[in-house]
């Protein structure tokens, strides 16, 4: 009670703002006492407001107050600290329900800072002071407080387990050693922990080393995003450049065009101009001498018209109108003609060089490859949306489903002439050529189709091997037939048992050199795999080899 006492008089006798006891004490004209520093603060946010308030019983002041010292608290609070108030434990110092209490405090505990093994009690700092003054209990080992101490206890025979079991990994008692345990391994739990210390100090060691060398790791992987992004930052400056240089030079032919059309504009209208002044002229000419002639039709005299007439008749050569030649060709029509060509050759070694340039940054590659998906979610991660190129599609395949289906048909298509299509071989290849990671699924129907990669440059024209997926150096193809299934690569053939398929998944990782062919139904089943060196890179093909056959690039999700 004394002392709930003292801490009701603590609390008379401090700051309401700081919670602790006053300092320099000053009060207000409201009554309420401060530390002076503690309401100076308060006032000094309260300037800009020009009002001045009471933190307490919130009475406004204006002007602000001069502080004065209140010199008899001052004195009250100095005797109240030598008295041993300021030693009462604040709030903070008692145990809460997450703190380990003292178990020699009576009614509200305060927190233990040790525990004692021997004890196996836990002390605040005021009851612990005999574990240091008294020789008996110096003698006991504290540590940091725990509420596991009971866990030393042994549950057998109430006794504190200062042994370790090596043969069943315990902590045990001196009985158990020689009762349960006895004649297995066992040794002090010091002796225990000193070689349980020498291992842990071995793996703080490892972890230690293996810390230094991630770091290194770290540093060197940082080194290289940095390398990264300068390469990265100076080849897209230098890349900017170049094609501006391109922009400017078809800026340029595109101003030269457009000059040469004007000149020679105003060289052929001005000579259309000039004949047509010439003739115009004639015209009039023509038109007088009419009228003379119609004038002496009219003459009654015979002896003047006979005068005038000889005259009249001598008219100048003419230009026949048919030596007047209009010739189209010499219209600015071909230019238009030459100027579309030089676009498709544009169009056409742009997307070739460009497929040359995707695969130049795909191959951007400083970690090492990284490991196969393992199911169908992790392939699709990889999807690529394709569609096939109908200038490579041999003149019996029809395509469909937006450029995604493939069927053999026994009509002849009207394709257009193109150098890209395959003339024997009823093959077709995608549009989109494939570097990185991709992942595609086909759909088959019918009797017999091939699924595979090429290079661009595989022969086109002729029905030899060098055109046929699969049949060269140049084409890695599954072949699916009615009852059997092979992969075939450079004409070697390697036979494949697997239940019918109807859906095939390809996985290709072009820097790592894999090529996967998949069985798709509920699972994933592997039919073949391929691990080389692609040098160049490699587009989706498919080649129905019966009448009525299709196959269709799927749309997966």
């Amino acid at each position: 009670m004394a002392q709930k006492g003292a801490q009701l008089d603590r609390e008379s006798f401090s700051c309401s703002i700081c919670l602790d006891l006053l300092k320099d004490p000053v009060t207000i004209p409201c009554g309420h006492s401060y530390c002076r520093n503690c309401i100076k603060g308060f006032w000094d946010g309260e300037d800009q407001k020009g009002i001045h308030s009471c933190p307490q019983c919130r009475k406004t002041f204006t002007p602000r107050p001069v502080l004065e010292k209140n010199t008899m608290l001052a004195a009250l609070v100095e005797q109240l600290k030598k008295t041993g108030l300021q030693a009462a434990p604040a709030d903070h110092c008692y145990a809460g329900p997450e703190d380990v209490a003292c178990d020699v405090c009576s009614g509200r505990k305060l927190k233990a800072i040790k525990s004692c093994l021997a004890c196996l009690a836990s002390y605040c700092e005021k009851h612990l002071q005999p574990h240091y003054d008294s020789p008996p209990f110096r003698k006991h080992k504290l540590v940091e407080p725990s509420k596991n101490l009971q866990e030393n206890i042994c549950s057998l025979h109430d006794e504190v387990m200062k042994m370790f079991c090596r043969s069943d990994q315990k902590s045990i008692c001196y009985l158990c050693s020689v009762d349960e345990h006895k004649g297995h391994d066992t040794v002090s739990a010091a002796a225990e922990r000193t070689e349980r210390q020498r291992e842990l100090e071995g793996s703080r060691q490892q972890i230690q080393q293996r810390v230094q060398d991630r770091e290194k790791d770290v540093k060197l992987l940082q080194q290289e995003v940095e390398a990264i992004n300068q390469s990265a930052d100076k080849t897209v400056e230098h890349s900017e450049k170049i094609f501006s240089e391109l922009i400017r030079l078809l800026q340029k032919r595109s101003s030269e065009v457009k000059q040469q059309i004007r000149s020679q504009q105003e060289t052929e209208v001005s000579r259309v101009k000039e004949l047509q002044e010439k003739l115009e002229q004639e015209i009039t000419e023509l038109q007088r001498k009419d009228a003379e002639l119609q004038q002496l039709s009219h003459t009654e005299d015979h002896t003047q018209f006979l005068q005038n007439c000889p005259s009249v008749s001598a008219l100048r050569e003419s230009t026949p109108s048919s030596s007047i030649k209009i010739r189209p060709l010499r219209h600015f029509e071909a230019v238009t003609a030459a100027v579309s060509e030089l676009r498709e050759k544009l169009q056409d070694l742009l997307r070739e060089e460009w497929t040359n340039i995707s695969l130049r940054v795909s191959e951007v590659d400083v970690l090492l490859p990284q490991p196969e998906p393992e199911s169908r979610a992790d392939y699709l991660k990889y999807s690529c949306e394709i569609k096939l190129d109908p200038n490579t599609a041999h003149r019996k395949l029809f395509l469909s489903e937006g450029n995604r289906k493939v069927s053999y048909m026994n009509q002849t298509q009207s394709y257009s002439a193109h150098p890209d299509r395959f003339t024997d071989w009823p093959q077709v290849l995608s549009r989109e050529s494939l570097t990185g990671r991709c992942y595609w699924e086909v759909e088959r129907r019918g009797r017999g189709v091939v699924v595979a990669v090429a290079y661009k440059n595989i022969s086109r024209a002729g029905s030899g091997n060098e055109c046929g997926f699969g049949y060269n150096d140049k084409s890695w193809a599954l072949y699916c037939g009615p009852n059997s299934y092979s992969f075939i690569y450079n004409s070697i053939k390697t036979s494949i048992s697997v239940p019918e398929p109807s859906r095939f998944g390809v996985y290709l990782d072009h820097r790592a050199g894999i090529l996967s062919f998949y069985r798709v139904s509920g699972t994933m089943t592997l039919l073949h795999r391929v691990q080389t060196t692609f040098t160049q890179p490699l587009y989706a093909g498919i080649r129905p080899y019966y009448y009525g056959s299709s196959a269709e690039l799927c749309e997966v999700e």
